[in-house]
């Protein structure tokens, strides 16, 4: 059995990355609120990058982890290795 860890760059992408499209267009992933997280998984994640992103800070958000997010973008906004 290949289990693989968390992908720190997917973590990184998520404070550092905007989402591309719709009402929160132009803002961080990781600002995204959860209700509207709540709503694009009724509707269906999109099939690439950005959906894998969107889900992926959903469940973070969902099991109350968001505080990691938060631990990144202070270390990447300090200058300290990540």
């Amino acid at each position: 059995m290949n289990v693989q860890g968390p992908n720190p760059q997917l973590l990184i992408e998520l404070v550092t990355q905007t989402m591309p499209f719709g009402k929160y267009k132009g803002t961080l992933y990781y600002r995204i609120p959860v209700n509207y997280l709540e709503w694009m998984a009724r509707e269906g994640f999109p099939k690439n990058k950005t959906g894998m992103l969107l889900s992926t800070l959903y469940e973070i958000k969902l099991n109350g982890l968001e505080f990691l997010l938060l631990e990144i973008k202070k270390r990447l906004d300090s200058g300290a290795k990540v």
